[in-house]
C-alpha cells in the first residue's frame, strides 16, 4: 500500500491500515525511543504510547507528499518521548562531570566508519539522560539550542554545555573502542 493510501485509511480508522503502519514503522520508531531513553523496556513502553497517540491523532495529519507520513509519525513519537523525559525531570538529574571534560578530540570519520552502528547506538544509550536528550535533539533532529532549551525547559547555555559533554563522552568511548579493536 502506498504511503498516501495508508495515511488515508488510518484516518478512517481502518484496523488493517493501523497494523500495516505499525509493521512498517515500529522498528524505526523503537530505535528512536531507544536513542532517547537508553533502556529497552522504557523504549518499548514509549513506542506503545506513541502508537496510541498516533492512532488518536490521525485527524491532525495532512499529506504533504512522500515522506510526510514518516516525518509526522516520528515527530509525534519524539514528542511522546520528550513528555516522558520532562515528567521524569531527566535534565535536572545529577550527572557526574568528572568523566566529561569540556574539550574533546573527535575521532576521524574513517575511524568512526569502522565501528558497528549498534556499538555507536549503545554508546549513545549509555550517556547520562540529559546529555543523550540534547545530543539526539541537536544531532538527529537538527534542532538549534534555542529550540532545545524551550522543549526541555533549560537555558541555551545548558543545552550547549550538555552537547559538548555528550560529544566528549562519546569521543572517549569511540577512541577506547578503536584502540581495543584495531
Amino acid at each position: 500500500m502506498e504511503e498516501q493510501e495508508l495515511a488515508e485509511r488510518c484516518k478512517q480508522g481502518d484496523r488493517a491500515a493501523y497494523k500495516e503502519l505499525y509493521e512498517r514503522f515500529a522498528g524505526r520508531l523503537l530505535g528512536i525511543c531507544l536513542r532517547y531513553t537508553g533502556d529497552r523496556d522504557t523504549a518499548e513502553d514509549l513506542l506503545h504510547d506513541g502508537f496510541l497517540k498516533l492512532f488518536d491523532s490521525f485527524d491532525k495529519f495532512t499529506w504533504r507528499g512522500n515522506g510526510s507520513l514518516r516525518a509526522w509519525i516520528e515527530r509525534v513519537v519524539i514528542n511522546v518521548v520528550l513528555q516522558h523525559l520532562r515528567r521524569n525531570d531527566v535534565m535536572n538529574q545529577s550527572t557526574s562531570l568528572e568523566n566529561a571534560p569540556e574539550a574533546y578530540a573527535e575521532p576521524s570519520p574513517d575511524a568512526i566508519e569502522t565501528i558497528p552502528r549498534e556499538v555507536l547506538m549503545r554508546f549513545i544509550g549509555e550517556l547520562p539522560p540529559g546529555y543523550r536528550t540534547v545530543l539526539n535533539l541537536y544531532v538527529f533532529e537538527g534542532k538549534p539550542h534555542k529550540e532545545i532549551a524551550a522543549l526541555l525547559g533549560i537555558n541555551e547555555k545548558s543545552s550547549a554545555s550538555q552537547l559538548v559533554r555528550a560529544k566528549s563522552s562519546l569521543a572517549a568511548k569511540v577512541q577506547e573502542w578503536i584502540k581495543k579493536n584495531s
